[in-house]
């Protein structure tokens, strides 16, 4: 029914047309009563039946295509069927040739067990002892890998390695490897050796060096003490002092005539690597903060003052200790410049004379007892400042604990530390201070201990004249 309406419509559309050409046609022009220069060429008259004819030539046409593209249609959905037969028969073989290497997997597996089976059955006893030499290799290599030995015999853990990661027994050549390298390693731990080996520098830089090897416990070149790691050998990041080095250096240039003293590692460079977490006296110092550094200063300070003020009163100690072998007053003295007022006032009466000498003792007591009140006040100021260092130390810690809880102590580290050193830096001001202070004061009162009763001799010398 489709396909006769489109040209019934097509002929209803061209009558029109007929009809919209045969009908007058008036423009601006006319209407308004003019004439236009030129007449329009009307188009030719159609008649009813060339309508038709071009109706029924128009349906031909769409018939026709209409046919051509029904066939398109039915070629392509022929088309598509066999592609899509196609890909069913390529599924089913797939997955018929999966269920076949599925069953063949079963069975290889199968065999695969009664094979490990068998190969159980006839190792019998020499398959644990196989997994024993095994478990040895791999304990034994593991342990060539840090070992100071192997830098000097490097690879001999190869066939070790070999052995400990095979899943077939292993041969005799392996077994004997074994054996050997074993031995190597119990006799070389009693020896001290030299040789040229590859050294990781400061730098990080491999240099061939000359290195003393004390067993399997120390390391050494002229210039310090190694560590192996993986393999080859470093120098450590700060070398240990108290006289290694120099013990190291002896070892090092031993011609074998005789016997010195070395050092080794017993935890097989464990200590020596600790070496390298361990703050110097420096950093101990840094560690104080500011607080730290102004302690210094005081403890400084406090006691070259006091060494130098004990150091005076000694010397005029013993000055006047000569002083007192001669009746010739000298004025480079505290006890000759009192007999000098004495002689000044020989003449006046005892109480006169009594009052002139206390008033030249009493001149000399400031000078002898300068600066000390200052290193006493030092000495008990520097542990407080270490109190202080310590209160603050111990804010910084809590804070930290607030900001990141406990679960990393490196955080608290600091303020840890700067409370315990400038306690410890207090102290060791503190100390040092009190004993000096204590030791000038005694030269101090024995001097004014000696100005009082000579000036009290002179006085009852002077009495008995007198009298």
């Amino acid at each position: 029914m489709q396909h006769f309406k489109q040209p019934i419509l097509s002929a209803v559309l061209a009558l029109v047309a007929v009809v919209g050409l045969n009908a007058p046609v008036f423009s601006q022009e006319q209407a308004s009563g003019t004439q236009p220069a030129t007449q329009a060429t009307e188009p030719p008259a159609r008649t009813i039946q060339e309508v038709l004819d071009a109706v029924r030539a128009e349906r031909r046409a769409v018939s026709e295509a209409n046919r051509e593209r029904e066939a398109r249609f039915r070629r392509a959905e022929s088309n598509q069927e066999a592609e899509l037969n196609r890909l069913e028969r390529e599924v089913a073989e797939a997955e018929a040739e999966a269920s076949r290497l599925e069953a063949l997997r079963n069975e290889l597996d199968r065999e695969l067990e009664e094979l490990r089976a068998q190969l159980a059955e006839r190792q019998g006893e020499f398959g644990e002892l196989f997994g024993v030499a095994r478990a040895a290799a791999a304990d034994l290599n593991e342990q060539l890998n840090e070992s100071l030995i192997s830098t000097q015999y490097p690879g001999r853990g190869r066939v070790l390695t070999r052995m400990a990661r095979a899943s077939s027994l292993p041969t005799i050549e392996e077994l004997e490897a074994l054996w050997y390298t074993m031995l190597q390693e119990a006799g070389e731990q009693g020896k001290v050796v030299r040789y040229d080996a590859p050294v990781i520098t400061g730098d990080n830089r491999s240099d061939s060096e000359t290195v003393v090897r004390i067993g399997s416990f120390s390391a050494f070149t002229e210039d310090g003490f190694l560590i192996p790691r993986e393999g080859t050998l470093r120098y450590l990041v700060r070398q240990p002092g108290g006289g290694a080095l120099g013990a190291a250096d002896e070892v090092f240039g031993h011609d074998g005539q005789d016997v010195v003293e070395g050092l080794i590692d017993p935890s097989l460079g464990t200590l020596l690597g600790l070496v390298v977490e361990t703050p110097t006296f420096g950093e101990r110092v840094a560690q104080g903060g500011g607080i730290g550094y102004a302690i210094i200063v005081v403890a400084v300070f406090g006691i070259l003052l006091a060494v130098y003020r004990w150091a005076m009163l000694i010397l005029v100690e013993r000055k006047v200790a000569a002083q007192r072998q001669t009746s010739t007053p000298s004025s480079d003295n505290p006890l000759g410049r009192v007999m000098i007022a004495y002689d000044k006032a020989k003449g006046a009466d005892l109480e006169t004379l009594q009052m002139r000498l206390d008033d030249a003792v009493l001149k000399e007591l400031p000078k002898l007892e300068s600066g000390l009140n200052v290193v006493k006040v030092l000495a008990a100021v520097a542990p407080l400042m270490g109190l202080l260092g310590t209160v603050i130390g111990m804010i910084v810690t809590f804070q930290a604990i607030t900001l990141f809880g406990t679960g990393d102590p490196k955080l608290m580290a600091g303020g840890i530390s700067q409370a315990l050193v400038t306690t410890v830096q207090g102290l060791i001001a503190a100390i040092p201070l009190l004993l000096l202070h204590a030791f000038a004061s005694g030269a101090s009162r024995r001097v004014s201990q000696i100005l009082e009763e000579q000036s009290v001799s002179l006085v009852a010398e002077s009495a008995a004249k007198a009298g």
